[in-house]
């Protein structure tokens, strides 16, 4: 089969090589991939790529070899699913805890589109417990986890004030339920219940001096790539008791929260947002593209399984 794998030039990120199918754990289905989404994490790791890294975590396609343990879907199933690597490829191993079937109505291209960033927002939002009638600052709201963040508190209750440079992404995030949209931290209008974080650098203590008193900032994220200062006398002029965690999305299973996420698209409660569509032949330029921050919502690429 064939798969992408680095290069390490930034130019080329990746590149084709013929390799054989992977052979399934007992508890693993294998897929024929129809579409997968690069995430910006994913770009930051082709930079310097450690040996045998493998990316590809979001995949749709369709069900091949059924999981030898019987668990799991069978084969002809159309699914989308979370693998720990190598979904950019024509063939993946999912573990059966790691996917979720998919209906008629969501394509393999909408399905790509959700793993990462969907689950990310499900479990960065549980972990925030209930958003209805607060007030939220998003910080970092034009990636595909701030509109999913956006779109789900915005439906349960929330008052979201969204952060982005972006003038059209602003646009896209008052139509998923945004109630303001600014392109700083420091041009919000405070105080915030609850500041959700993924920048880092600079924005993270102004963000923190938005809080109310006793309101929490969960930190998700470093996009800025810029690590952060905080002056512990800048406590005093801030919120009293305000409180910091750390939030990382990761921890199998991921089945469930991949069931939930597509019943929302399939309600039509939750819409994925597509940047592009392309065929996998192009995945080089795109990486590049996603790098340099010129494509706006999910990229999606499809392999020759999905014509």
């Amino acid at each position: 089969m064939k798969r992408l794998i680095p290069t390490g030039d930034p130019a080329q990120p990746v590149e084709f090589a013929d390799v054989a199918q992977p052979v399934p754990a007992a508890d693993e289905v294998l897929v024929r991939v129809e579409a997968f989404a690069p995430n910006r994490g994913e770009t930051f790791l082709l930079e310097d790529p450690r040996p045998g890294l493998l990316p590809g975590k979001d995949v749709a396609g369709l069900v091949v070899q059924a999981a030898a343990d019987g668990s799991g879907p069978s084969i002809g199933t159309r699914v989308v699913g979370h693998p720990p690597q190598g979904g950019w490829a024509e063939y993946v191993a999912v573990p059966t805890h790691s996917l979720a079937v998919l209906p008629d109505g969501i394509d393999a291209v909408r399905a790509a589109a959700l793993p990462l960033a969907g689950i990310t927002a499900l479990r960065l939002l549980r972990t925030a417990g209930s958003v209805a009638g607060r007030r939220v600052l998003l910080t970092g709201a034009a990636g595909g986890v701030g509109h999913y963040v956006t779109e789900l508190a915005a439906a349960s209750g929330a008052d979201v004030t969204a952060v982005t440079a972006t003038a059209a992404r602003g646009e896209g995030l008052l139509e998923r339920g945004a109630t303001a949209v600014v392109r700083d931290v420091t041009e919000a209008r405070g105080p915030f219940d609850l500041v959700l974080e993924s920048t880092g650098g600079a924005a993270l203590p102004q963000a923190l001096a938005a809080l109310t008193a006793g309101g929490t900032l969960i930190w998700f994220g470093q996009a800025s790539r810029t690590p952060v200062t905080l002056d512990f006398f800048d406590f005093f002029a801030g919120p009293e008791g305000a409180s910091i965690r750390h939030f990382h999305y990761a921890g199998a299973p991921y089945g469930e929260d991949l069931a939930t996420l597509v019943r929302l698209v399939d309600r039509g409660r939750l819409h994925p947002e597509i940047g592009r569509v392309d065929d996998w032949e192009r995945t080089p330029r795109t990486l590049v593209d996603l790098r340099e921050r010129r494509i706006r919502g999910k990229a999606v690429l499809t392999t020759g399984a999905a014509r």
